[in-house]
């Protein structure tokens, strides 16, 4: 990973090692039990391997295209180039591509596997609300995913969730449900199933824990780029305050990219279970920066 200025986070990364070795481990072991059943599993790795090669490679694109993003020039958008430039310059990495979306969901996200093929977008409606001190927090937190390749990871590591998905669609589809085993009768297809079923659950949640991590690192890593935790507390309680008056249609399109949002798509009395959240509470990331601002304070 190319060293950046950012302040650097041993906790994350460590989580991240910890959440690739048991995702691999679990791999091993889901494949070798569908190797003992006798399923074929050749065509449906082929299947989860392309797909994760086209969102590895292509998650930018496809992240504007699904956003209505358009990518910006520096006459077009001065201000947020300008932010851009300083927040770049100040964490020592190239800057990053610009783009902006046309939704009046305040939001900002990052995308793109490395630094050299990143993109910051942000909401029209971000734009409209947010202070320039407040905005610089916000693009510093998605500029920390970017530099500690966050997207890249997270993509990495749901590949064996989307490979438990397939099997257990091509074990419904194919009819494999209703073939036994010529030894105990147990239906192969249930068996499959089962298994299919619990990695998903495991991987699922190992990567919701390792997701909510990074957003509490990339607030701190922003946080502390900026100097300004209090901008970043500011946005937070804005963004998040202001997400109750976008209609809920709207909200349930932008949900399946909240693990990429710098706040969740969701009302603020939306009740989640916190096993499956991508973010952290509001209220823990506001008492995170609330201890940084007085550690930079006592600090000064």
């Amino acid at each position: 990973m190319v060293r950046t200025r950012f302040a650097p986070d041993r906790g994350l990364t460590s989580r991240m090692v910890l959440t690739m070795f048991l995702l691999g481990l679990l791999y091993v072991v889901f494949v070798a039990v569908l190797i003992a059943l006798g399923v074929r599993t050749v065509a449906v790795v082929v299947i989860a391997g392309a797909l994760l090669f086209v969102q590895y490679f292509f998650s930018d694109k496809m992240a504007l295209y699904a956003m209505n993003g358009r990518v910006v020039r520096p006459e077009e958008a001065p201000e947020l180039h300008g932010i851009v430039d300083r927040l770049s310059a100040l964490a020592g990495m190239p800057k990053p591509t610009v783009a902006i979306a046309d939704s009046d969901m305040p939001n900002a996200f990052a995308t793109g596997r490395n630094q050299k093929k990143a993109v910051v977008c942000v909401t029209t409606g971000i734009l409209r609300r947010l202070e320039p001190t407040e905005l610089e927090g916000v693009l510093a937190h998605e500029l920390s995913h970017v530099a500690h390749r966050d997207v890249a990871v997270m993509t990495i590591a749901s590949f064996l969730g989307v490979l438990a998905g397939l099997m257990t669609r091509m074990a419904l589809y194919t009819g494999l449900a209703g073939r036994e085993r010529r030894d105990n009768g147990i239906p192969i297809g249930l068996i499959v199933v089962a298994v299919s079923g619990l990695v998903y659950i495991v991987s699922f949640l190992l990567t919701r824990v390792l997701s909510r991590y990074r957003e509490l690192s990339a607030d701190r890593s922003g946080a502390l780029l900026t100097g300004r935790p209090s901008a970043l507390a500011s946005a937070l309680t804005k963004v998040s305050g202001d997400m109750a008056r976008i209609p809920t249609q709207d909200l349930r399109k932008a949900q399946p990219f909240n693990a990429f949002f710098f706040a969740p798509a969701l009302k603020r009395d939306f009740s989640v279970s916190a096993l499956f959240a991508t973010h952290p509470p509001l209220e823990r990331r506001l008492e995170q920066l609330a201890r940084i601002s007085a550690q930079l304070g006592r600090g000064a």
